[in-house]
């Protein structure tokens, strides 16, 4: 149905179910749904939070975030443009309203999408707010409301719109640490990377009645499979089936609902307050305590004691391990080359001991190799031929880094819930003189394989298993590698129905909270939030022909350019090269491949790999788990938008 505005709208609409002819203030007086079908027109911001929380109570969130640019995106118009556009269209200052409220009394946090202003989708700025909102729930103790209303990730901000994903999950993390309630209200429509973080891990997921959600949309699915698309496919009811959400709730109950979870969360909240107060009152409690490194569903890896007032751990100020120094050097280092201090005044991570960044050389005996990522590169090649030589045929695949790269792969297969997805392998193996546990993507060399392996694309199962693997490797104390070489997650119509988006978030939601190393390495594509599903890390590292990106660039043209032949273009637009990556600070290092690239010599690429891991997890090993999520999480928290003093400032963009 077309969505109702404000003053100097037309008296009266024609609904888009039943095509009746209604009168415009009887369809607001009926909270803008069709009195003679039931179909629910889409809100915007304003109006949803006129219906949802009490008057006069909604305080926005102070400050707004300068406008960002990240990677001066143009398409057939500049970016910048089409946020003049949206703005002049929307009277929204960006595709969310953030801020405090009470809904029935019950003081929450809030967030609001508005899917009129480009699509609802999720940048820097919206990423920020909605992390800003969700910090202020945790701050005030109070519970967090989600309304999602978007098509994805921003394209427009490559991949450090990606990474709001990452951003917005640990915040909801956090949250779930301090036993703090959140909920997401899905609306028409939730899909992408909103789908797949924010909107599906939150403790209670509500559907409004007529919403529609799914990780790939209904056009990208058909195209893709070749496929009819069942019908009601991706509806609230579907959702509901599929045990995907908790209900399905009209649009007129909504606030009632949300009233009765708020009084139980606050109910609970209370008693678990006045039992903390019964246990402090005895003298036998006031002694140790464990401490608890951030929370992950599977357990810790190491539980110490400490007084309760101990001292604080200091880290770095961008949260870098050892405060390491700018990203984007080439990683080509022997064995047993630790990032500590050495005689000769270089870390060695390859940055002198007094900051500053050396010339960009790093030495293995004779050999020297350089790469320089900011600026015009020698021998720099074209995004296209990049993203063309990352799908190579013949480059290695994660089975085959384990064969030259590691020792002694141990495989462990299955989902524990009734399939073991072929995209995704994992498990233990040997590199250097400590076990470690591996989780790659999958694709293979011909056709056969490629298509037993679903060309690297995982299931909602091939994510749970990686889910549980990173839980067990938590459990034992052992540090994870993982191997991202993906064109997305798989599109299908199975995969939506076993929840693809809820499998993603969970797993970027736990990988924000565990308590042992994490190493990403992306060998081939890194596509979407398939990738990021693997690639929340301390340490992410880029084969030098490897790319990171938001969406294909085939994909990006189809839907910004007139149609897909565009996609060098694209490709070049998105900034998605391991270089560009450095340069945005998303990738720390660019791991080196041997002429003309890895897939002509698979054994010189393993060891370059295994050298260049065993350089980025050495100087972990010995931090706290509970430093270890601090910083990951500060790391993540850094790629957004921000305002720092008076001046905005971008953040996330290390150069």
């Amino acid at each position: 149905m077309t969505a109702t505005v404000g003053h100097g709208e037309q008296l009266w609409s024609r609904c888009d179910g039943c095509e009746a002819l209604l009168y415009r203030k009887r369809l607001r007086r009926n909270l803008d749904v069709c009195p003679e079908c039931g179909s629910h027109v889409r809100l915007g911001a304003p109006e949803r939070l006129r219906q949802l929380v009490d008057p006069s109570s909604f305080a926005a969130l102070p400050d707004r975030p300068d406008d960002v640019d990240p990677i001066g995106f143009v398409d057939v118009l500049p970016y910048p443009h089409r946020l003049v556009a949206a703005r002049a269209g929307t009277g929204l200052p960006e595709a969310v309203v953030c801020g405090t409220a009470t809904i029935g009394g019950h003081p929450v946090a809030l967030a609001v999408m508005d899917f009129r202003f480009l699509g609802g989708s999720l940048g820097c700025v919206v990423g920020e707010l909605i992390t800003r909102t969700a910090e202020r729930a945790l701050n005030d103790g109070v519970p967090l409301v989600l309304v999602t209303a978007s098509g994805g990730a921003r394209m427009q901000e490559g991949a450090l719109s990606l990474m709001q994903m990452a951003t917005v999950s640990q915040a909801v993390a956090a949250l779930r640490e301090a036993g703090l309630l959140t909920v997401s209200v899905l609306t028409d429509p939730t899909y992408g990377g909103v789908a797949a973080s924010f909107a599906t891990n939150t403790d209670v997921v509500l559907a409004e009645s007529g919403a529609r959600m799914g990780f790939a949309g209904p056009r990208v699915i058909r195209q893709v499979t070749g496929r009819d698309l069942p019908e009601g496919f991706q509806t609230a009811e579907f959702l509901l089936r599929h045990g995907q959400v908790d209900m399905v709730v009209q649009r007129r109950s909504l606030r009632a609902r949300l009233l009765v979870l708020l009084a139980a969360a606050r109910s609970a909240r209370a008693d678990r307050r006045a039992a903390d107060r019964r246990l402090v009152c005895r003298p036998e409690a006031v002694q140790l305590m464990p401490r608890q490194p951030a929370a992950v569903s599977a357990g810790h890896s190491r539980v110490g004691l400490t007084a309760l007032s101990g001292p604080a751990t200091s880290d770095g100020p961008d949260g870098r391990v050892g405060g390491d120094g700018p990203p984007g050097r080439l990683s080509d280092v022997p064995d047993g080359r630790a990032a500590a201090s050495r005689s000769d005044g270089v870390r060695g991570d390859g940055v002198q001991a007094d900051g500053v960044q050396g010339d960009g050389v790093r030495t293995d005996g004779a050999q020297a190799v350089a790469v320089q990522v900011d600026g015009v590169r020698a021998g720099a090649r074209d995004p296209w031929d990049t993203v063309r030589t990352a799908r190579h045929p013949g480059r290695p695949t994660t089975l085959d880094y384990l064969d030259t790269a590691f020792d002694g792969f141990v495989e462990l297969h299955g989902d524990r819930l009734g399939a073991d997805c072929p995209a995704v392998v994992g498990g233990l193996a040997r590199l250097g003189d400590r076990y470690v546990m591996v989780i790659g993507h999958q694709k293979g060399h011909n056709t056969a394989e490629l298509v037993a392996r679903n060309f690297g694309m995982a299931s909602p199962a091939g994510h749970r298993k990686a889910l549980r693997l990173m839980r067990l490797a938590a459990r034992l104390g052992l540090p994870v590698v993982t191997l991202v070489d993906t064109p997305g997650a798989d599109p299908g119509v199975r995969a939506e129905e076993q929840g693809q988006a809820a499998a993603i978030a969970e797993n970027i939601l736990t990988l924000s909270s565990l308590p042992v190393p994490v190493v990403a390495v992306v060998t081939g594509e890194g596509g979407s939030g398939g990738a990021l599903a693997l690639a929340v890390a301390d340490r992410v590292l880029m084969l030098q022909h490897a790319v990171y990106s938001v969406i294909s660039p085939e994909g990006c043209a189809a839907i910004l350019w007139p149609d897909s032949s565009a996609a060098p273009l694209a490709a070049r637009a998105l900034r998605l090269t391991a270089p560009d990556l450095c340069a945005l600070g998303i990738a720390d290092d660019v791991v080196a491949e041997p002429e003309p690239a890895a897939h002509g010599d698979p054994e010189a690429a393993g060891e370059l790999l295994r050298r260049a891991v065993l350089a980025n997890l050495t100087p972990l090993l010995d931090v706290p788990p509970a430093t270890l999520v601090r910083r990951r999480r500060q790391r993540f928290r850094r790629y957004g938008a921000a305002r720092t003093g008076g001046a905005g400032a971008t953040v996330g963009v290390v150069r």
